[in-house]
């Protein structure tokens, strides 16, 4: 407790230290919900394995460190983007240095007309009416202790606005890339996307590392679809071993909006994700697919909850666990389908391969349903790779190691073939290979 306590201290003083250095920013109005982030903030406590939500993810390592952050700004002839980036695929790009935005480093191509792709601290800085009307909007902190210290810091991310009736036909690749030098820096992006009416644009919200040190990723993504918009967003997480990431991703969505999310985990040695997507009218789909590939002592946590407020919303949901090692999964999937939401269809599952008899996955789907005309389903599944499959492939000819690369990658094909892009696709199955020796 007195550790917590000291950490509290930390943070809290660094937000002194960092309202002295907004200057004029003091007067933006976005400092009124800094100030008031940084009050929850302290009146919050960390999350402990007796909190339901947290049960089965202790944050006890997160805890040991003491991050900051960055305290300055790396060099542009030190930073590698080229291995993260994706062959062939044209498309604009944003890269974030330590949670700082480099104009250098990116590449902005021909967009649609009022189609913007930027830096959020340079939105807040010309007090962008759209950052205004919906950052800090949907990611509600009141009882989210990690949540309101990224709001209290809230400062660089992505902010991407698609205007009514515009197309984006290339992907927007946003890199938050982490460059450490001799400090265990804390970075928090905060991502704005606003897709409104009759707009289509895909994202992909891409965490990574170019050596294997600790440090904390601490991120909020806030995301809005406006009528008859349709959003198709991948976010890859590939950070170093030794980090801890922190994610949380709201989405608001309105009549008849379509959004879909792809989350591919592979790093951090704790990695905690929180995904809530609202149905704020009728006729809106939502699917949420997930992998997570963890090794050694990883972590990997997923909470979702799918909130049918309204009728004839569609939504479903896929997460699937390859474990290894001493590894950790935890699965909680909620969907509620309240009073008036009828015609629903919501489908729930997740499934997972344990490859250790160390491993371990807790797995929670739930339904909560208020309306009587509605089609839901949940399931959940944990075991091994399928032995008369494994028989079957080796009586083949085909060794036990290269026998059990086909099946994993067959598992995981499930979740990744949903990727629209390519290139994309082929990145992910490209880490897969890697992972499990599987020859090309």
């Amino acid at each position: 407790m007195e550790k917590t306590l000291d950490i509290k201290k930390t943070y809290l003083t660094q937000f002194t230290d960092f309202e002295k250095s907004l200057n004029g920013g003091k007067s933006k109005p976005v400092h009124e919900l800094r100030k008031s982030a940084i009050a929850n903030f302290s009146e919050l406590q960390f999350p402990t394995t007796r909190d339901e939500e947290w049960k089965y993810t202790n944050i006890s390592p997160l805890l040991k460190h003491t991050f900051t952050p960055p305290q300055k700004t790396v060099a542009d002839s030190n930073v590698n983007v080229n291995q993260f980036l994706f062959d062939k695929m044209e498309h604009s790009l944003l890269v974030f240095v330590n949670g700082m935005y480099s104009k250098t480093l990116s590449k902005i191509k021909d967009l649609p007309k009022g189609v913007i792709v930027n830096s959020l601290a340079e939105a807040i800085k010309e007090e962008n009416p759209i950052v205004k009307q919906h950052l800090g909007k949907y990611a509600d902190f009141k009882g989210h202790i990690f949540t309101s210290l990224s709001t209290a810091f809230v400062n660089d991310g992505a902010f991407v606005y698609v205007p009514e009736g515009k197309i984006v036909d290339e992907p927007i690749h946003i890199l938050f890339l982490s460059v450490t030098n001799e400090n265990k820096i804390l970075v928090q992006p905060r991502n704005l996307f606003v897709a409104a009416k009759n707009s289509q644009s895909t994202i992909i919200e891409h965490y990574a590392s170019q050596v294997e040190d600790t440090y904390f990723t601490n991120s909020v993504t806030e995301i809005v679809a406006e009528e008859n918009a349709f959003i198709d967003h991948v976010k890859l997480q590939e950070e170093s071993l030794n980090a801890f990431h922190i994610g949380r991703m709201d989405i608001h969505q309105e009549r008849n909006s379509n959004f879909v999310s792809h989350l591919i985990s592979f790093g951090a040695e704790l990695s905690r994700n929180d995904f809530t997507s609202r149905f704020n009218d009728e006729g809106g789909e939502c699917m949420l697919n997930g992998l997570y590939l963890i090794e050694g002592n990883q972590l990997f946590d997923a909470h979702t909850l799918i909130d049918h407020a309204k009728p004839h919303c569609n939504s479903h949901e896929h997460y699937k666990g390859i474990l290894m090692d001493s590894s950790r999964g935890v699965f909680n999937g909620k969907v509620i389908v309240r009073k008036d939401a009828q015609k629903t269809n919501a489908f729930q599952e997740n499934n997972n391969i344990i490859l250790s008899n160390d491993a371990l996955v807790n797995t929670k789907p739930q339904l909560e349903i208020f309306a009587d005309d509605v089609k839901c389903s949940h399931g959940a599944t944990i075991g091994q790779l399928d032995n008369d499959a494994m028989f079957y492939l080796k009586s083949r000819g085909i060794g036990v190691d290269a026998a059990k690369a086909i099946l994993i990658h067959a598992f995981a094909s499930d979740v990744v073939r949903y990727i629209k892009l390519n290139a994309v696709r082929d990145y992910v199955e490209g880490i897969l290979k890697k992972k499990f020796h599987e020859e090309e």
